[in-house]
C-alpha cells in the first residue's frame, strides 16, 4: 500500500478499534484486516453515491462477515453517508444506534442487507447479482449494469449455505458477482485448521468461479485482482490473504483479536505502530476530506447515468408496473363458479397463470419440486446460464440458498420473488425466512404438502410443528387457505403486504369449495371470518384452517342434526386476525363459551383461542405413512370423532 492509501486504511482501523473498545463489545480484528482491501475497492472501483443511497444502478456492497460491522459503518461515515455520523459510531452497539452489533438493513442508509448469521450475505449477494442480470435484460444495460461485491470470511465459507449459493451462482454464470474472501485463517475457536482443510482454489473452480489469490495488504495486488474481475465472464472470488487484527503487536494473527476489544493499552501500541498520532475517534480534516472525495465521485457518476434514465423513465415505470388487482378480479370471478374439488397448490397455479401475464417483476422458482409445488405455469420462461430474459429459476435442491437468494432479489429493487418447496422443508429455510421478516421484505414462500394430507410419503415429510414454529416468527404472515377463493385472496394479500413476507401453506389433496359469495371483498383480509352458521342462536364456535375447514363444515352439519348449533370460522391467517379491532375479534371468538379448533398439526398455537374450557383437535406426535384418508382416520380427525367428543364435553 502506498502511503496515502495506508493512511486511509488506518482511518478504518482506528475507528473500528475505538468503537469496539468504547462499547466493550465487538469484533475489531476483521475490519483491521480487511481495511486495505476495502480502501482500494471504494477508492478505485465501487460506484455509489452517498447523497442518493438508493440510486438504482449503484454497485452493491454486502458484508457477509457481519460481525466485522465496523468496517461497513466506518466506510459509510467516511465516504459521506448522512445515515452514519461520528456520534453513531461512538454509540456502536448501543440502544437505537444505527451502528448495531451486526448490520441491520434500513432503507436509504447504505446498509444493503442484514447480515451476521454467517453465509447469509453470500446468498443475498447472489440474489443481488441475479436481480442485476434480470433487470439489465428488461431495462437495457445503459440503465442496469453494475457489480455486486461481497466480503466473506472463513466462517461464511464453512456454512453449507455458501456451498449452495456459490454453486448456483457459478452455474448461472453471474459474471458481475465478485467475492472478496477475507482469508485470515482465524475463527473464534482459533486457527481454521482446527476444522477446515479445504483446497479453496479447487473448490471455487469446481463451482464455475474464477479464483484469484492475493496478498490482502498489497495495494497493487488488490487493484489488479479487482480490475481483472471486472471483465470476467463468470463470478470471481478474490482470496485476500490478510492478517486479522492487522497492526496489533500482540494480537494480530490471533483469535484474541476476533471477538473482543483489544484493550486500551494494546490500542496505544497499535496506533504507535501505524503512526496514527491522534486521539480516540479523532480524524484530521485533511484525511476525512480525502475520504469524502471518494464519495463525491459517485455524484458525477449518477449524473451521467441520469441522462439515460430520464429518456427511458416512462418506459421503465411501465415495465416495472404491475396489474395484480386485475388478475385477482379475474380469478375470483372464475372461482365463484367453481364446483369441482381442487387442491390449493393447484389453485395457486391457476392464479399464478394469470398473475404472470400481468407483471414483469414477479420472479418464481422452486427447490427442485416444481411439478409438486405447481409454481411454474405455461407462461413462465426459464432463467438459464447466460440468459436472464426469463422469470423462473430452477434452484435445485438448495432450499436455504433459494430463500437467501430471494432476499437479495427483493432487496435489490422492484422484483417480487416467490419460491416453492414442501412445508416440511421450511426447516431448511428458516434462517433466511427469519431475516426476510426482520428486514420487512416482500418475499413469498409457496409451501405445499402442508399436513398429513400428503399421505404416503410418511412422517419424514409430514409437517406437524411447522405451522406453530413459523407463526412464532414476528412480522411473518402464515396463510393456510381452505379453497380456491381463499388461495386467490391470500396471494392478493401476500402481494399487497410490501413490508411483510408471506408463507402460503397449500394442500396436496383436493378440497371442496367453501365460498361462492363476497367475491368483491377479500374476506381473508380479516384473518378469520364466518363461513357457516347452522342457526341464528349457536352453542359452539369451530375454528379451522386449510383442509380442515371442510372437516369443520361437515362436523357442524352433523352437530346440527343433533340440535347442537354452531358457526364455522375459517382462519386463513392468525397474524392478520390479531391485527383486527377488539370488537371484530370479540364477534368472532366470544359469541359462545365453548370453542374448538381443528388443524392437522400441533395444537399448541390454538390454546389462546379456545381457552382452558375448549377442545383442540390436531396432532401432537409424528405422522404415519399411508393414504391420507386413512391417516386422518388414524388420528381421529373425522366428523364422527369430533362430534362424539363435543357431545361428551357438552354433557359435563
Amino acid at each position: 500500500m502506498n502511503k496515502k492509501n495506508k493512511i486511509l486504511s488506518n482511518t478504518i482501523r482506528a475507528l473500528s478499534m475505538d468503537a469496539v473498545q468504547k462499547a466493550n463489545s465487538g469484533h475489531p480484528g476483521m475490519p483491521m484486516g480487511m481495511a486495505d482491501v476495502a480502501t482500494i475497492l471504494f477508492k478505485k472501483f465501487l460506484n455509489f453515491n452517498p447523497k442518493n443511497p438508493n440510486w438504482l444502478n449503484r454497485d452493491r456492497f454486502v458484508l457477509s462477515a457481519g460481525h466485522g460491522s465496523m468496517l461497513l459503518y466506518s466506510l459509510l461515515y467516511l465516504t459521506g453517508y448522512k445515515s452514519v455520523t461520528l456520534n453513531d459510531i461512538k454509540n456502536f452497539r448501543q440502544l437505537n444506534s444505527i451502528c448495531a452489533g451486526h448490520p441491520e438493513y434500513i432503507p436509504n442508509t447504505g446498509i444493503e442487507t442484514t447480515t451476521g448469521p454467517l453465509g447469509q450475505g453470500i446468498s443475498n449477494a447472489v440474489g443481488f447479482a441475479l436481480a442485476e442480470e434480470i433487470l439489465k435484460k428488461k431495462l437495457g444495460k445503459d440503465i442496469i449494469n453494475h457489480k455486486t461485491y461481497v466480503v466473506a470470511g472463513d466462517g461464511c465459507l464453512m456454512e453449507g449455505l455458501s456451498h449452495e449459493s456459490m454453486s448456483l451462482a457459478g452455474h448461472l454464470k453471474l459474471k458481475n458477482l465478485i467475492m472478496l474472501f477475507d482469508n485470515n485463517s482465524i475463527s473464534i475457536d482459533g486457527p481454521t485448521s482446527l476444522a477446515v482443510s479445504d483446497n479453496f482454489k479447487k473448490r471455487f473452480e469446481s463451482y464455475g468461479w474464477n479464483y484469484i489469490h492475493i496478498n490482502g495488504h498489497n495495494g497493487n495486488e488488490i487493484f489488479k485482482a479487482i480490475k481483472k474481475a471486472q471483465s470476467s465472464k463468470k463470478p470471481t472470488v478474490i482470496s485476500c490473504k490478510t492478517i486479522i487484527g492487522y497492526g496489533s503487536p500482540n494480537k494480530s494473527g490471533k483469535a484474541s483479536s476476533h471477538g473482543s476489544p483489544l484493550g486500551k493499552d494494546e490500542i496505544k501500541l497499535v496506533k504507535k505502530k501505524l503512526k496514527w498520532n491522534y486521539k480516540t475517534f479523532e480524524i484530521p480534516k485533511n484525511i476525512l476530506n480525502e475520504w469524502r472525495k471518494i464519495g463525491y465521485r459517485g455524484i458525477k457518476t449518477e449524473k451521467r447515468w441520469n441522462k439515460f434514465y430520464i429518456k427511458k423513465k416512462n418506459k421503465i415505470n411501465k415495465i416495472l408496473s404491475n396489474k395484480f388487482s386485475r388478475s385477482i378480479k379475474i380469478e375470483k370471478k372464475i372461482a365463484a363458479s367453481e364446483t369441482k374439488s381442487l387442491a390449493t397448490r393447484k389453485s395457486s397455479e391457476t392464479i399464478l397463470n394469470t398473475l404472470i401475464k400481468n407483471t414483469n417483476t414477479l420472479i418464481g422458482g422452486s427447490a427442485d419440486l416444481t411439478g409438486s409445488n405447481n409454481t411454474k405455469t405455461k407462461h413462465h420462461k426459464l432463467i438459464i446460464p447466460g440468459n436472464f430474459s426469463g422469470n423462473y429459476i430452477h434452484y435445485g435442491v438448495r432450499e436455504h440458498a433459494m430463500c437467501g437468494i430471494m432476499n437479495g432479489l427483493a432487496l435489490h429493487s422492484k422484483i417480487i420473488p416467490y419460491g416453492g418447496t414442501f412445508l416440511i422443508f421450511s426447516d431448511y429455510c428458516k434462517p433466511s425466512i427469519r431475516l426476510a421478516a426482520l428486514m420487512r421484505q416482500r418475499v413469498i414462500y409457496v409451501m405445499t404438502h402442508d399436513s398429513i394430507g400428503l399421505g404416503e410419503d410418511g412422517p419424514t415429510h409430514q409437517p406437524i410443528e411447522h405451522l406453530s414454529g413459523l407463526r412464532a416468527i414476528p412480522n411473518l404472515n402464515i396463510f393456510r387457505p381452505a379453497d380456491r377463493m381463499e388461495t386467490i385472496e391470500c396471494w392478493d394479500l401476500a402481494l399487497k403486504n410490501i413490508n411483510t413476507p408471506s408463507v402460503l401453506c397449500l394442500t396436496r389433496q383436493n378440497l371442496d369449495p367453501i365460498r361462492k359469495k363476497y367475491i368483491k371483498i377479500n374476506k381473508s383480509s380479516f384473518g378469520a371470518y364466518e363461513v357457516l352458521r347452522t342457526n341464528k342462536k349457536i352453542n359452539l364456535t369451530i375454528l379451522a384452517t386449510g383442509s380442515e375447514v371442510n372437516l369443520a363444515i361437515n362436523t357442524s352439519h352433523k352437530l346440527a342434526k343433533d340440535k347442537i348449533y354452531s358457526k364455522v370460522i375459517s382462519m386463513p391467517c392468525q397474524e392478520i386476525f390479531e391485527k383486527q379491532s377488539r370488537k371484530y375479534k370479540n364477534k368472532i371468538l366470544n359469541e359462545t363459551k365453548l370453542k374448538i379448533s381443528i388443524e392437522a398439526g400441533s395444537t399448541e398455537n390454538w390454546k389462546k383461542y379456545v381457552g382452558s374450557n375448549g377442545l383442540t383437535f390436531g396432532i401432537d406426535e409424528f405422522g404415519k405413512s399411508a393414504p391420507y384418508k386413512d391417516i386422518f382416520k388414524h388420528f381421529k380427525l373425522t366428523p364422527e370423532n369430533i362430534f362424539n367428543k363435543i357431545k361428551k364435553k357438552m354433557r359435563k
